[in-house]
């Protein structure tokens, strides 16, 4: 059964959002409302002469699920963060007044996850963004990669669902797509030279998850932080079981912020030898001096390419200042997630390890 449902979105994903419903149009059980798709629901978003801020719904939603594309992070319309929060809690609010049935949030990158770490004395960020917005009335939000699993359990599921979806997987199918392609590369090339790496120790899972997928070494790089000053590292540690010599290395994140560990941490890999060093994360935040950080990690020959996703919107002018960046797409993704929510499908299978023989093998079957 299909759900009476509108895809809406706050000015900063207003691109992206047509584009999934584009995609979300051509699938068969939709194709009767592509053209209502293709134009996405229109929320105004208007500024009183004191700076206040007012959204108000211009599309019929009385009991209908919503679906609201939001985001706080770089975007295409060059809103900053906390203007971008407050009208999607706004937002929230003015879908709720319309008598929407349901609001689902669709935040790709949540620019707070980082907030996350509970202190005496500290504001949670994470823990206030979300509080927020199950308080103005969102049952559902969905999001790519938190910054650490145990963001989730900030939010009580009898009040608000989450799911968080592996964006790592669109970095790994990306590996087999365009640089792997068939099963005897992945045996005698990849499984005997390639290595991925974590940032730190606290990133050794998600590294271990890509290493494996593909059947490689795993290497750990165990950093020592001055938590006297943010962004700061002392010391790295590189822990690996095997020589690194002339390996290629991929070193895997969730995000890429200011570049600082990275560059620190490509820099200790050089002492190695390594036949090449890439980098692959899911959110390209590229804070202050990151993309001078990465361009001259590339024009020194200390890093071969950078792999993100577009869940953080990147400038044009972006693939000029790190030269070899990729962009991987994921507004696919988030149509087949849009899609089996509103036909109240399962999304398990987002979820379930990847398998980058599995993989290679079913895409060589079809």
């Amino acid at each position: 059964m299909v759900n009476e449902f509108v895809i809406v979105a706050t000015r900063s994903m207003r691109d992206y959002a047509a584009r999934v419903a584009e995609i979300v149009g051509k699938y068969p059980s939709f194709s009767d409302r592509a053209e209502e798709l293709n134009q996405v629901g229109s929320l105004r978003t208007d500024r009183f002469a004191d700076g206040e801020m007012e959204v108000s719904v211009r599309t019929p939603l009385r009991g209908r699920t919503v679906v609201l594309f939001a985001s706080a992070a770089r975007n295409e319309a060059g809103i900053g963060v906390e203007e971008a929060k407050i009208e999607l809690y706004h937002a929230v609010d003015a879908l709720k007044r319309s008598q929407a049935d349901r609001v689902v949030v669709f935040e790709p990158f949540v620019s707070s996850s980082r907030s996350d770490r509970t202190t005496r004395r500290n504001s949670v960020g994470l823990w206030i963004h979300f509080k927020t917005l199950v308080s103005l009335g969102v049952s559902h939000i969905v999001t790519y990669q938190l910054h650490s699993d145990k963001s989730k359990t900030m939010l009580d599921p009898t009040a608000c669902v989450i799911d968080d979806v592996p964006g790592l997987h669109l970095l790994k199918k990306r590996l087999c797509d365009v640089y792997i392609r068939d099963l005897e590369t992945l045996e005698n090339e990849v499984r005997r030279n390639w290595a991925f790496c974590s940032v730190d120790a606290g990133g050794e899972k998600l590294a271990r998850r890509f290493a494996n997928a593909f059947g490689t070494a795993l290497v750990i790089a165990h950093k020592q932080r001055d938590y006297s000053r943010a962004n700061t590292i002392e010391s790295i540690n590189i822990l690996s079981a095997v020589p690194l010599e002339g390996k290629k290395l991929w070193i895997v994140d969730d995000m890429i912020d200011t570049g600082g560990s990275v560059e620190s941490l490509i820099r200790a890999l050089a002492k190695h030898k390594p036949a090449e060093v890439n980098v692959a994360a899911v959110h390209s935040v590229f804070s202050g001096p990151a993309s001078e950080r990465l361009g001259a990690l590339v024009s020194e020959g200390l890093l071969k390419r950078v792999l993100v996703t577009d869940t953080v919107a990147c400038p044009e002018c972006m693939p000029t200042a790190i030269p070899h960046l990729e962009v991987v797409p994921s507004a696919e993704l988030s149509a087949r997630i849009l899609a089996k929510i509103v036909l109240e499908g399962s999304l398990s299978e987002l979820f379930a390890p990847f398998d980058a023989g599995r993989y290679l093998r079913d895409n060589k079957l079809l």
